[in-house]
This record gives structure tokens, sequence and C-alpha cells, in this order.
């Protein structure tokens, strides 16, 4: 029986969600409880792969048990798990769905203050810039729905077999003081690091180290860039998957308070 299941994570304290020899991932740390409860070993496969401490609040991974669990696992997995990683849901499903593959569209947040802040630390990423050109950072978001290669925006773009993205929107929001801001972006797929080049991007633009004119460029050109510098990775969540046949909201109402309690505006 294939099971999907729905989890959040915080994930300052881990190597991303892929499994690494000698490294602390939340797929490893998941796949041993799995197999600590079940009693036999599970292997787990998700929907995509996150950054060294990027975070999510809705992520899907799936897993096939043989006969079925014939029981809920839930409140024994929630109870083994380390705090920072949580199971919303555990879903039977008809026949051999992907939790990888099935995904047809990837949405991202990443929060950024421009302020000193204890209680935004490893929530929000911090850059201290008082007077950031945010309507030229918008005018460079605005651009990235009408390209879709991102190979400049890759920092390994070989280990690829393509760098088409099939990015459906992008928006940059700020709250009534300004001195905080968020960017959102959907497609269909995400390359690595590929979000946080293009904040790191935008926030050169902010600063004036670089122009619309550039970034443009940038997503013009199809050779490898040089010179890449990625955002921090802790403002950083991956809070939307959606499937044809899946389509739950995220379960956690932290990443809810980051995107709606603050009275954001689109720039």
């Amino acid at each position: 029986m294939r099971y999907f299941l729905h989890i959040g994570y915080h994930g300052a304290q881990y190597s991303g969600w892929q499994k690494h020899p000698g490294m602390l991932t939340v797929q490893q740390v998941m796949e041993t409880a799995i197999s600590k409860v079940l009693k036999t070993p599970v292997a787990i496969i998700g929907c995509g792969r996150t950054d060294a401490q990027v975070h999510a609040s809705q992520f899907f991974f799936h897993m096939d048990i043989e006969g079925g669990l014939g029981f809920d696992p839930l409140f024994r997995l929630n109870k083994l798990l380390p705090p920072d990683i949580a199971i919303f849901d555990i879903i039977a499903m008809e026949g051999l769905p992907h939790a990888r593959f099935d995904a047809i569209q990837r949405t991202y947040d990443y929060f950024i203050h421009t302020y000193k802040d204890p209680f935004l630390n490893r929530f929000s990423s911090m850059y201290l810039e008082k007077n950031l050109d945010v309507d030229k950072m918008k005018a460079a978001a605005s651009l990235l729905p009408l390209y879709n290669d991102y190979r400049a925006f890759c920092t390994s773009p070989d280990k690829n077999e393509h760098t088409i993205c099939n990015v459906t929107s992008a928006a940059l929001f700020t709250d009534q003081t300004g001195n905080r801001l968020r960017f959102h972006i959907s497609a269909n797929r995400f390359l690595g690091k590929m979000i946080r080049i293009i904040v790191g991007r935008l926030l050169d633009i902010g600063t004036g180290v670089s122009s619309v004119d550039e970034f443009e460029g940038q997503l013009t050109n199809t050779k490898t860039a040089n010179n890449i510098k990625p955002a921090y990775p802790q403002g950083l969540y991956l809070s939307k998957i959606t499937y044809s046949y899946l389509n739950l909201p995220p379960h956690t109402t932290f990443i809810s308070m980051l995107q709606h309690d603050v009275c954001w505006q689109e720039i």
C-alpha cells in the first residue's frame, strides 16, 4: 500500500532534506523513526529537496508498506520525532502516485528583515540595508515568469537534465514600515539554490550593485554564471506543494502568521 505523508520541518539543524553520508538530514531522521515504529526498514521518497537550513511548512513524501499499516502511527511517530519535524497527515493512496514526479506546482516564500530582531533569528534572513530600492526589485521580479531557462541561476546546472523552469508567478511584498520583505514564487520545478540566487540578485538590485537590465540579461543568458552569491538559507520556506489529485492547505499556522498576519502590501 502506498502512503503520502504530509509533514513540515524547521530546517536550521539539518543539512537539507536528502540523505548524505555523515550528515544529519530530515529524510534520515524520518526514515529512522518510521522504521523503528513499524519495526521494519522503510525507504521514503520526497517531493523534492531543500538546502541545508531551509524550512518546509508543507512537504510530502511517499512510502510503500506491504499489506498496509493496519494502525494509525501518527501519534507514535510525532512523539518519537524531534520538535522541529512534524507529521500532519498520513494518507492512503490508490495506485502508485509519486510524491516527486506528480507534483505540478511548488511554491516558496523568502522572508527578509532589515533590522536586528532576535525573535526573527532563524525564521527570516537579516540584511541591514536601510534604503533598498524596492521598486527596481519589483521590476526585476516581474520578469521571472517571462523566461524559462534558469541556467544562470543555478550553482551546478550541468547536474540537471535541463534548466527549464516554468515560473507561474513571482511577487515582492513589503510590510507597512518597509522594514520587512517577502518574496513569493511558484513554478513547476526549481534548480539547486535557484530561489536563493534570485533573492541575492534582487538584493543587489535593491542596493544598487546591479541593475534590472543586468538581471534580464542573466535571464536571457544560457551560459553558466560566475560569482553566484545565494541569499542566506534561513529565510526560505517551501510553503506549498500541489498535485492534480491532492491539494491540501499547509497545516502549520506559523507560516500563515509570517504570510498573512503581517500587513503585506504587494509592491
